[in-house]
Formats: C-alpha cells, sequence, structure tokens
C-alpha cells in the first residue's frame, strides 16, 4: 500500500465521516446555537471534530504493524489524542469544571512524553541545552497551552482547519528536504483528515469542530512538533514557528485579560481574528489571511531555521513580532464593549 494511497483514504474517510456526524447532529439536534459571545450568527451542527480524531487515529496502527513509524510514536499520538478527545466530547455534550480538564490535559501530556522520552536538547544560538526533568515539565506545559489555545483559537469557519494543514504541510515538506520524507507521513496524514473535515467547514460552515476536535488538534500538533526535535533539534522552532499565528493571538490575548483581572476560562470574543472578522464583516477573509500569513511569511522563516540558515530562537523574534503588531492593532484582548 503507498502512502498516497493511505493519505487519499484518510482524507476519504474524514469526509464521509464529516457527513455522518452532520446528519446525526442535525437529527439529534445538537446544535451550536448563537449567542452574545458566539461569532457566528446561524445556528450550526457541532462535533465534526470527531471525524478528524477517527480518521487519523485508526490509522496509525496499521502503520506500526507495516513498521512504517515507531511503536513508540503509535501508543504516545493514539494514547493521549483518544483521552482528548474523548475528555472534549464530554465537555461539548455536557460541561467539565475546568480542573477536571486541566487534570485529564496534563495526564494525557505526560503520557505522550513518556513515550517520546520527553523535551529533546533544546538549541539555543548555538548552544544545546538537556533540561532533564524540568525540561518534560516544561514540555507538559507546551503540550497543555498548545491543546487550550487551539481551542480558544477555533472561533471562526475555517481558521482552525486551515491553521492545521498549514503547519503539517510546512512541517512535512522540511522532512522532505531534510531527506526524511518516511517521517512526513504523519503529518500528511494530518492533514489529510482536517482537509476532508474542511470541506464542510470551510466559511460558510455546516458544521462545526468543537473541542473534540480542536483540542485534539492542538495536543497532536504539539507531539508532532516535539517528535520534530527529537529528529533534528532546529524543528522544533521551525514548528513553533509555522503556529504563530495561534501561538501569539492567543498568548498576547489570555496575558491581556490576566492583567485586567478576567475570569480567563469563561468565554469572550476578544481575539484579534476575532476583532477582525467582526470588522470585516465575514469569517471567508480573515481565515484566507491566515493562509496567506503562514505560506508567505511564516513558511519561508520555519524552512530557513529548519535548514539551519537561520538561528532558531532569532527566527521565532522576526517571526513573531509583526505577528504581535496585528495582534494589537486589532485589539486583542482588549475589553469587547470598547472594540468593534
Amino acid at each position: 500500500m503507498s502512502n498516497g494511497l493511505i493519505i487519499a483514504a484518510v482524507f476519504i474517510a474524514a469526509f464521509v465521516l464529516t457527513w455522518v456526524l452532520r446528519r446525526y447532529a442535525l437529527a439529534s439536534s445538537l446544535m451550536d446555537i448563537p449567542n452574545e459571545r458566539s461569532s457566528h450568527s446561524v445556528p450550526t451542527p457541532r462535533g465534526g471534530g470527531v471525524a478528524i480524531v477517527l480518521s487519523f487515529l485508526a490509522v496509525l496502527p496499521l502503520l506500526g504493524v507495516m513498521q512504517w513509524l515507531p511503536w513508540s510514536a503509535v501508543i504516545a499520538t493514539v494514547g493521549a489524542g483518544a483521552a482528548v478527545a474523548v475528555l472534549g466530547f464530554l465537555d461539548d455534550h455536557g460541561h467539565i469544571a475546568a480542573r477536571w480538564r486541566l487534570l485529564g490535559h496534563f495526564s494525557a501530556a505526560a503520557w505522550a512524553l513518556y513515550w517520546l522520552g520527553g523535551l529533546p536538547p533544546l538549541l539555543v544560538f548555538g548552544y544545546t541545552f538537556d533540561l532533564g526533568i524540568f525540561g518534560s515539565i516544561l514540555a507538559a506545559v507546551y503540550i497543555v497551552w498548545l491543546l487550550n489555545l487551539y481551542n480558544f483559537m477555533d472561533g471562526i469557519d475555517g481558521i482552525a482547519s486551515v491553521e492545521a494543514i498549514c503547519v503539517c504541510l510546512g512541517g512535512a515538506l522540511l522532512y522532505a528536504l531534510l531527506g526524511a520524507s518516511v517521517l512526513a507521513l504523519l503529518p500528511l496524514l494530518l492533514a489529510a483528515a482536517v482537509a476532508g473535515f474542511l470541506c464542510w467547514n470551510f466559511p460558510p460552515a455546516r458544521i462545526f469542530m468543537g473541542d473534540a476536535g480542536s483540542g485534539f488538534l492542538g495536543l497532536i500538533l504539539a507531539v508532532l512538533s516535539l517528535q520534530a526535535a527529537w529528529f533534528k533539534a532546529e524543528l522544533l522552532w521551525s514548528w513553533v514557528i509555522l503556529l504563530g499565528v495561534f501561538v501569539v493571538d492567543a498568548t498576547f490575548t489570555l496575558l491581556r485579560r490576566l492583567l485586567r483581572g478576567d475570569k480567563v476560562y469563561e468565554a469572550h470574543r476578544s481575539h484579534a481574528y476575532q476583532y477582525a472578522s467582526r470588522q470585516f464583516g465575514a469569517h471567508r477573509s480573515v481565515t484566507l489571511a491566515v493562509l496567506l500569513i503562514n505560506l508567505v511569511w511564516l513558511l519561508p522563516l520555519a524552512l530557513a531555521v529548519g535548514l539551519g540558515y537561520l538561528d532558531g530562537l532569532l527566527g521565532v523574534l522576526i517571526a513573531y513580532v509583526p505577528l504581535l503588531l496585528l495582534a494589537i492593532k486589532f485589539k486583542a484582548g482588549q475589553l469587547e464593549k470598547a472594540g468593534l
């Protein structure tokens, strides 16, 4: 069985499963009803991200059996991903207290890190640092933050899907350019699963991802970035650059709300991308802008870092400064009554 056939099968499976989940949601009245905190105005089926989870995770044991992926990677990804997806699914269908969600998230992160071998040595300005146990703690915080920020950033049609596809294709391209095409399969499979879902989620969305899908994507992207860093230390910085749009908007918004004393666990519409979507009056224009930023700005910098032409941390700083300026321009974290 060829790589292309497996990738196509995952895409088709995600597409069909999303259609099935949409029919089920409509029949069962599992709808996202707009409220004052919503960025949409029409009741829309939710929970479509389960299609991404099932189509992606189902193929991984097969790849382990075929010895295309090490079993440690399969166990890390399937175990942590399934746990986060189930937790998100339960939260989609009934509220789970934040402390229990966080406990589940850190448990999933610990599971993934155990099988991955912890945080790889960090390369900073040419010096390598092995942080040991502290590195594993830092990596767990990184995974949980990326998991949650992906949930925060899944607020307008197509944006979370487009971001995941761009990041995965960028990561796969880096592997290919470094002569490790076999390692590119995992991010390509995730991109294929998300693309199948995006066919139904592109603006105007006919189904939403839900917490099961967004949290799952955040965790898997974090795991993939750490796996890449074990192959080559510079690649961690490359993945952090590729994730820049989401990392900067979510982090800046959270810090601004924390400094103001807001209850950060409460829903809001104060991310830069949400203000931008209201300013331009459309989700599609903002989602396409994210696509453009990823392709024109972040991808070239990520390639320069991964191929050794630019220091990793310096590359992150160069990549993030314009994104920070955009976040400020579009009022990320500003009180909603003072914004658009």
